[in-house]
C-alpha cells in the first residue's frame, strides 16, 4: 500500500498543470478595503466538481477563513454570493431571490467555467444561461473546476487581504 501511495504522490506532482490565470475582477471593485466577508454558496445546477474544490478551499489545507472569508447559511447574513454551475430553469428564480436577499452591495462571484459561460452545458434544454445572464456578476473564477488556490485568491481579492 505504501508503494502505491508513493506512486500516486509522484504522479500527482509531475502531472500537475500550471495554475490557471487569476480571477477576473470588475474594475469598479478593485479598490476594496481590507476586512472580512461573509459568503453564501449557491449551486445553480453544477456537476459538483466546483463544490468539491470550494470545500477544499475552506478546508484545513487552504483555509480561506484565515483571509477573512467565511461561509454562512443565510443570504441575509452574506456580503457575497459564490455561485457555481450554469443556471438551470428550476434555479433561475431562486438565484434571483437569493441575490435580492443579500444586503447591498451584494457581490456575486461566478465560480467555474459553467458559471461563466455554461461550459459543457451550453445550449442544454434545461439551462437558462450563465450566472451573468440572470444576476450581475462582479468576479469570475476560471477553471473546470477551478483549483482551490484560485478560489482562495478570488476571495482574497474581495477581502483585500
Amino acid at each position: 500500500m505504501l508503494k502505491l501511495w508513493r506512486t500516486i504522490r509522484r504522479i500527482g506532482r509531475v502531472a500537475e498543470p500550471a495554475p490557471p490565470a487569476p480571477a477576473e475582477l470588475r474594475p469598479a471593485l478593485a479598490p476594496r478595503p481590507a476586512g472580512s466577508i461573509q459568503v453564501r454558496h449557491v449551486d445553480a445546477g453544477s456537476c459538483n466538481g466546483c463544490e468539491v474544490e470550494i470545500g477544499s478551499a475552506f478546508g484545513p489545507v487552504y483555509d480561506a477563513e484565515r483571509y477573512g472569508a467565511r461561509l454562512v447559511a443565510s443570504p441575509r447574513h452574506a456580503d457575497a454570493l459564490l455561485v457555481t454551475g450554469p443556471v438551470t430553469r428550476n434555479m433561475a428564480e431562486p438565484l434571483r431571490r437569493t441575490h435580492d436577499a443579500v444586503p447591498e452591495p451584494g457581490l456575486v462571484v461566478a465560480v467555474g467555467d459553467c458559471a461563466r459561460n455554461c461550459g459543457v452545458f451550453a445550449q442544454a434544454y434545461g439551462v437558462v444561461g450563465a450566472v451573468g445572464d440572470v444576476v450581475p456578476v462582479d468576479l469570475e473564477v476560471p477553471g473546470c473546476p477551478p483549483r482551490p488556490e484560485v478560489i482562495v485568491e478570488a476571495l482574497r481579492t474581495l477581502t483585500g487581504r
